[in-house]
């Protein structure tokens, strides 16, 4: 036996009691003839006293050295007042040790693992040894928080009769989106399996078989780039797909779950209930992004029409011109909005940034030439100015003017502090367009999901602009973060035809890709609606964490590598055999 008890646990409830404990010395310290260990588990930290008189191998205690494993019995004593620890679950008590056990011993540590500066460290040497810095406290509760969150979505999903039903990790090749991580088949010379993007197809087809709702925790595979809020290669989602639901009866199934995860898990606020719903344009034309921080106002506002009828040649020549006012914007120094504001502006491929401040009832500012008093004025009256502050504005097309202001509209959130932690703002962006225009490739390609049902059916289909047509897709959102697409699937073969004709794939492309599909639900398919909210993220947003590898276990570097164990690694000649590859030099 170990342990009765774990390190977070005792209270003065079991003062007198014989108890055991194992765990990791985290501190020891000598005090007169006594020697005081905190000892550390998953749990908490509970401390330890070894008294010579008391202990019975207390010549062991001289070796104890940081992180070694040991386990102890002794009685709970109840500490003096003055000496109780408020930091501590188990503060209120100690534990006098009459027999210690070296379970373990730790070498020289490759670098602290508390009392630590993380900035000064080397990433590949913490991923090296991810499992010493597992140990830290902030990693350690995220990782716990991540198992606390999953097991609630978990019961939230089968208390409401989803199953959660497994599909296959070997799967074929599809055009969803990234690149595919194949593996080779031993057996079938030449072909290869690919990797789940994500169980979409299978999903699909588990309506079809009728198992109305779904789900699974699903491990995804995509071989992308890494970036702070996506992991190289592999992710995990909260996959999910339900029969004979309409949009609005979908998002009212699943907005309580993402409502709890809020309140009962982190004490945080909802910012709004029920969750609104925003179409697309219009979210892009007011805030800048598909997927805003809504924590904070700030909408931006369409001034073309007042921007044409200036001398400024830019806002002139320019398709459409939106301004963004800030209140209290008027003290950012020209430094920043040079340095910081244009740069955000010109990253989200602007030409640049124009600036006007509004301070004591006048505008200043190196465009205001341009302008009469009477244009100024009318300026004031559309945008509302009121206080003191800043006007921002991008002339451009129409999704440039609007994504570069929405990432300057981001930064003043940043820089005025007003994105309140305590706050989650939840939304459904809905109306996405089916189609978008493709400048790599020259055409009109899928704008998201190339399974999603386009509003009008078929109709629009053989009479609108393929980039008028809206599809019955969504996002879920929160915080600047985009949790989870999701739409209604397209189920009618011949409008899932005529879809992928208009994106430039004819009919044997369609059968020989998604044949399975096309047969499927020519067997009679229900209606059938889902989403897939990412895990990684949701930890991300729910604990106001920045970097996603401040969530996952055991994560990639930048480089898509694992220091740890060596990922990705050679394999000898006789594998290579074995699948029928060759390495060329």
């Amino acid at each position: 036996m170990y342990r009765t008890h774990t390190c977070g646990e005792l209270t003065k409830k079991q003062a007198g009691e014989e108890v055991m404990l194992s765990g990791w010395v985290h501190k020891h310290r000598k005090m007169g003839g006594l020697v005081f260990v905190d000892l550390r588990d998953r749990f908490g930290i509970t401390q330890i006293v070894f008294n010579p008189d008391k202990t019975s191998n207390f010549a062991l205690v001289e070796e104890l050295k940081y992180e070694y494993v040991i386990k102890v019995t002794g009685e709970v004593l109840k500490r003096d007042s003055k000496a109780v620890n408020q930091d501590l679950a188990t503060g209120e008590i100690e534990v006098l040790v009459n027999n210690l056990e070296i379970i373990s011993r730790a070498k020289t540590l490759p670098f602290e693992i508390f009392d630590a500066h993380k900035e000064i460290e080397d990433e590949d040497l913490r991923l090296k040894y991810r499992y010493l810095e597992l140990r830290r406290t902030k990693l350690k509760n995220n990782i716990l928080f991540r198992a606390k969150m999953v097991k609630y979505i978990r019961d939230y999903m089968d208390n409401r009769g989803f199953l959660d039903i497994a599909t296959p990790i070997l799967t074929v090749s599809s055009p969803e989106g990234a690149r595919d991580f194949l593996v080779p088949s031993r057996l079938h010379p030449g072909k290869f399996y690919a990797l789940p993007q994500a169980p979409q197809q299978y999903k699909q087809l588990l309506m079809v078989a009728g198992f109305d709702k779904y789900y699974q925790i699903a491990p995804c595979m995509r071989d992308e780039d890494p970036r702070a809020d996506r992991s190289p290669g592999e992710f995990y989602q909260l996959d999910c797909e339900t029969s004979f639901l309409t949009p609005d009866e979908f998002f009212e199934l699943m907005e309580p779950l993402f409502i709890g995860l809020t309140e009962e898990l982190t004490g945080k606020k909802v910012w709004q209930k029920p969750f609104p719903r925003i179409p697309y344009r219009e979210i892009l034309e007011t805030y800048g992004s598909d997927r805003p921080d809504l924590r904070f106002a700030l909408p931006m506002t369409d001034v073309s029409t007042w921007a044409k009828a200036s001398d400024f040649k830019v806002f002139k020549e320019a398709e459409f011109v939106r301004c963004l006012y800030v209140p209290g914007g008027n003290a950012f120094t020209r430094k920043e909005i040079d340095e910081e504001f244009t740069d955000k502006a010109k990253r989200a491929k602007a030409k640049g940034l124009a600036w006007l401040k509004y301070e004591n009832g006048k505008f200043e500012g190196s465009i205001s030439k341009f302008f009469s008093e009477e244009q100024l004025n009318e300026l004031k009256e559309i945008v509302k100015v009121k206080d003191n502050g800043i006007l921002f504005f991008v002339a451009d097309k129409w999704q440039v003017s609007c994504m570069a202001l929405g990432a300057v509209r981001d930064l003043v959130g940043d820089k005025l502090n007003l994105k309140d932690p305590n706050l989650v703002a939840w939304a459904w962006v809905i109306d996405f367009p089916m189609y978008e225009w493709s400048e790599l490739e020259n055409k009109v390609d899928f704008g998201h999901n190339p399974f999603s049902m386009p509003q009008g059916g078929m109709e629009a289909l053989k009479t609108k602009d393929p980039l008028d047509i809206l599809a019955y897709q969504y996002d879920i959102i929160a915080n600047g973060l985009e949790l989870s697409s999701g739409a209604v699937r397209n189920m009618d073969t011949e409008i899932m035809y005529e879809a992928f004709k208009i994106a430039g794939y004819d009919k044997s492309v369609v059968d020989k890709k998604f044949g399975h599909m096309i047969n499927a639900f020519e067997f009679g398919a229900p209606p059938h609606c889902g989403f897939a909210p990412g895990i990684e993220r949701l930890v991300m947003l729910l604990l106001g964490e920045k970097n996603i590898r401040s969530v996952v276990p055991f994560p990639k570097n930048q480089r898509a590598e694992e220091p740890m164990v060596g990922s990705p690694g050679e394999v000898d000649d006789m594998q290579l055999k074995e699948l029928n590859i060759k390495i060329r030099e």
